[in-house]
């Protein structure tokens, strides 16, 4: 039996963009003269980027329609939200780490569940 990881790439991804978008904050947020050094939003996009990283994760665990639906949801918004303040911050690495993590979204909407490929074999 597969993990529930190994059946998830947009997932896998998902969690990739959001642990660089967390990274790129981090060092906008603690280094000295990157223009957001201790400033709110920055500190507000770390967060987001944590919780992006918690509904990567849930999202590779989802086993309903519903619940993944949901995710998917909430996934988008705090894509959306998160690039607009990367776009505000002036921090376009955070902003293109989002865009991946949107690819990683559209990769697991697309891709059919496991439950739908048992059925169909």
């Amino acid at each position: 039996m597969s993990s529930p990881l190994s059946s998830k790439p947009g997932a896998i991804v998902l969690l990739i963009a959001s642990l660089a978008g967390l990274a790129i904050a981090l060092y906008a947020y603690f280094t000295p003269l990157t223009g957001v050094t201790g400033t709110l939003g920055a500190l507000v996009a770390i967060v987001a980027c944590i919780a992006l990283a918690v509904l990567a994760l849930l999202l590779a665990a989802a086993e309903g329609r519903g619940a993944s639906i949901t995710l998917r949801v909430l996934i988008l918004i705090g894509l959306g939200g998160t690039f607009f303040a990367a776009m505000l911050l002036h921090q376009w690495w955070i902003g293109a780490a989002m865009v991946l993590g949107l690819i990683g979204l559209i990769v697991d909407m697309i891709r059919p569940t496991r439950h739908a490929r048992l059925t169909h074999t």
